[in-house]
């Protein structure tokens, strides 16, 4: 290994290490701004009441302003330390993978726990829509807040960058298509499709 890439390598553990720290403070007060938040595999699923415009789901279900959704994240930490160990292409494999288990157990939970049978719908904001979620049954809404549109397009973006060791590249390369959208799958869809996954 060059000097380059030793002081490269360095720069971008700081960076992540800096990141993580803020992921942690992000958490507290995303658990200030929900009702809970609950670790389900690679994701954290916080339940909050939706804000802003009533959005329709393909299956006819309408989600108001006030119904409870649950927002998904993708645990950042276990992100990083996959693509530590993994190459992008496997990295993205194993998230993807990790992911549709995930939607499995809120799937069950949604069913069968007293404490999510308010739940109308999973909801997400992602640049990966052409990759990672692709098949695990997501709509995807354009948002249409320009301001929320700018801010989330350069935070995924940066964090695209600080997560995959080609990132940067990726930005580069794909500028155009890194594009966030919203994803949205009612509660009844999610039950549909994981529970028949589940019996199969």
């Amino acid at each position: 290994m060059t000097m380059m890439n030793m002081i490269s390598t360095a720069s971008r553990t700081g960076i992540q290490s800096a990141w993580m720290i803020w992921e942690g403070i992000f958490d507290q007060i995303t658990k200030l701004r929900s009702i809970s938040v609950t670790q389900y595999g690679i994701c954290k699923l916080v339940i909050k009441k939706h804000r802003g415009r009533t959005m329709t789901c393909a299956d006819g279900c309408m989600i108001h302003a006030g119904d409870w959704v649950g927002e998904l994240h993708l645990d950042n930490r276990m992100v990083l330390e996959l693509s530590r160990t993994n190459g992008p292409e496997r990295t993205a494999l194993m998230t993807a993978r990790m992911l549709r288990k995930s939607l499995e157990q809120i799937s069950n939970e949604a069913e069968h726990n007293p404490e999510l049978r308010t739940l109308q719908a999973l909801s997400g904001i992602t640049l990966l829509h052409r990759g990672i979620i692709h098949g695990l049954g997501f709509e995807l809404h354009p948002i249409k807040s320009k301001w929320l549109r700018r801010w989330m397009t350069f935070y995924l973006r940066f964090l695209l960058r600080v997560l995959n060791p080609v990132g940067k590249q990726r930005v580069k390369q794909n500028t155009a298509k890194l594009v966030p959208m919203m994803l949205l799958m009612s509660r009844e869809s999610l039950i549909h499709r994981y529970r028949k996954e589940v019996m199969l």
